[in-house]
């Protein structure tokens, strides 16, 4: 069997409760069935309805159970087209610059200031009173 292929234009058609689908990594799903049954209320899955709700999906932190359950729902891929809206998060278990540690050099800048600063501050001190016992 073919996988059905969606653009954003007939994906975006299905944008009410009783015919909703959405976007999550380029896959499509019709949650239709699903509205109800939804742990978070219906409320959440309108709000992203016949959109691409990758970032809403991975914010939330989703359990295996869930994504089982998501995967039952699949009835296509996007296919995405010139002008369409780029994918706001990265691909499932994928690591962001940040979750790797990648700001703390600036923090690791911050204390190499930090310490520059107390030592130039301890030397001038210490010049200052031996300027101040010379002179006396």
């Amino acid at each position: 069997m073919a996988t059905k292929e969606f653009t954003y234009q007939d994906v975006a058609e299905h944008n009410t409760k009783k015919d909703l689908y959405v976007v999550i990594h380029d896959e499509v799903y019709d949650c239709t069935k699903f509205v109800d049954e939804h742990p978070g209320g219906e409320e959440v899955l309108l709000d992203v309805a016949g959109q691409d709700s990758t970032e809403a999906f991975e914010d939330v932190g989703h359990s295996d159970e869930a994504r089982e359950t998501l995967a039952q729902l699949k009835v296509g891929t996007l296919k995405r087209q010139a002008g369409d809206p780029k994918p706001k998060a990265s691909l499932p278990g994928a690591v962001t610059p940040a979750a790797q540690g990648g700001g703390g050099a600036g923090v690791g800048l911050y204390a190499v200031v930090a310490i520059g600063g107390l030592i130039a501050y301890a030397a001038y001190q210490y010049l200052q009173q031996q300027q101040a016992a010379q002179n006396a």
